[in-house]
């Protein structure tokens, strides 16, 4: 094993760089899933007023779904610069970003105070985080991958993971807890803002920690092979063009990889709040305790499945996971049915306990099948590529199936097949459970064939 795979980090060690990739994703979530929650609670009355509830809803999904479309150029571009100049730089940018846009939302006007315009600076907004949290993920677990050694690469590799849960945590909660204290008319009025100008606190606080850390070894010795490589007259191509040549199928293998999860998220989380709410006809409350409870066991259990992933491998726990949410989809809407608080709660725990089966070994698993000097291109395309075809498109399709059969068994089917694709996805992979990063899988370069100059070819006639 190559020095530079085991190397501790010069400041702090492997926990403070878990702390800070854990802060900064937990941030970055709980600014996008405040939209998600904004957008199925009060986008659809503020922003896009309709007489038919689901159709307001419908709409607010949609520019929630504007935001998971900008997240692929946004690992694009993140992915680039983060190859070429390092994961750390672009993690502070992406957390900078993703901050001023969620607080500038939080003074947005509505449209009965502009009309149209409201939901133009919406969606604008919503770009921006879209295109900040797209570069996020793949530098957050980046960073704490290529820290960490190749043994537990799994567990600390999935904390950056549990920022979703916490982020989606933090936001009900702040959620929950002004429905409690606020009446309807207050909270719609004016306290909704509340959780979106929090975010600039939190932002301070993120980059204070986030800045503190120490820039991946791994990362430094690519750069130094590269520079050696550009003096011996190796012309190094961009890392999106070398995914695009020589790791197109790990690219097609994460994409795969993350739909069930991806789709299963956003159904659990998003689409629930408006199952409950509109076509159940329950409190709001309900819904959001009851993924608030749900969010704080996927919280602490997703390091305990990546741990998992160390001892048994990335493939079978995931596994679990993709086949598990296939057969719970259709017991999931059961339960909500029933109209009962801890059958609706159970409902929910059960499926993020499976989800995090599938997304705590992913960090680890998606790292370790891309190269270092394209790893951050190649993570970033391969998950934000899923997010629109999973977390963009989910709760459209939920609703819109809910609203043109007026039944959950339509949404169950759906969830089932995308969980389905992960499983076979996953199963035809291979098992890349401790894989040194620091080793490229390139054949070894000879410079004196790539100095010698081309000889021309005569020209005839």
């Amino acid at each position: 094993m190559s020095p530079a795979s085991t190397a501790q980090p010069a400041r702090g060690g492997i926990g403070r760089i878990v702390s800070a990739s854990l802060v900064g994703t937990t941030i970055e979530w709980y600014d996008f899933f405040l939209y998600g929650s904004a957008a199925a609670l009060v986008f659809n009355q503020l922003f896009f007023p309709a007489s038919d509830p689901l159709v307001g809803t419908l709409l607010a999904f949609l520019t929630y779904a504007v935001g998971f479309a900008a997240r692929p150029l946004g690992g694009v571009v993140f992915g680039h610069y983060g190859d070429k100049i390092g994961r750390k730089k672009l993690l502070v940018l992406s957390l900078l970003m993703m901050g001023g846009a969620t607080f500038a939302m939080g003074l947005l006007p509505t449209h009965a105070s502009i009309g149209a315009g409201a939901p133009v600076l919406l969606t604008l907004l919503r770009l921006i985080q879209g295109f900040a949290l797209g570069g996020e993920w793949g530098g957050a677990v980046l960073l704490v991958s290529e820290h960490g050694g190749d043994d537990r690469r799994g567990f600390w590799a999935s904390w950056p993971q549990a920022g979703a849960p916490g982020g989606n945590l933090l936001a009900t909660g702040v959620l929950a807890l002004l429905a409690a204290v606020q009446s309807e008319e207050a909270f719609l009025a004016w306290g909704w803002r509340i959780p979106f100008l929090l975010s600039g606190v939190l932002v301070v606080i993120g980059l204070w920690i986030r800045i503190s850390v120490s820039e991946s070894p791994v990362f430094l010795e690519a750069r130094r092979k590269a520079a050696a490589e550009a003096e011996a007259g190796l012309k190094e191509k961009p890392p999106v063009v070398e995914v695009l040549r020589t790791g197109w199928r790990q690219v097609l293998t994460a994409i795969g990889t993350r739909l069930g999860e991806n789709v299963s998220y956003y159904i659990l989380t998003a689409f629930l709040l408006v199952y409950v709410t509109t076509h159940l006809g329950l409190p709001k409350s309900d819904a959001l305790n009851a993924v608030l409870i749900g969010s704080a066991v996927h919280f602490v259990t997703i390091p305990a499945w990546g741990a998992l992933s160390d001892r048994l491998g990335r493939r079978p726990v995931t596994l679990v996971g993709a086949v598990g949410m296939a057969v719970w989809a259709f017991a999931f809407f059961a339960l909500l049915d029933t109209r009962s608080f801890w059958a609706i709660t159970l409902a929910v725990t059960v499926g993020l306990l499976l989800h995090g089966a599938m997304y705590g070994p992913q960090a680890a698993f998606i790292s370790e099948m891309f190269d270092t000097r394209v790893r951050y291109s190649g993570a970033s395309m391969g998950s934000q590529l899923a997010s629109i075809i999973g977390g963009a498109l989910a709760p459209i399709i939920a609703v819109a199936l809910l609203d043109g059969y007026g039944s959950s068994v339509p949404v169950s089917l759906y969830l089932a097949a995308a969980a389905v694709v992960t499983a076979l996805t996953v199963w035809a992979a291979r098992e890349t459970r401790g894989r040194d990063l620091a080793q490229d899988t390139r054949p070894a370069p000879d410079p004196a064939r790539s100095a010698q100059p081309r000889t021309p070819t005569p020209r005839t006639g």
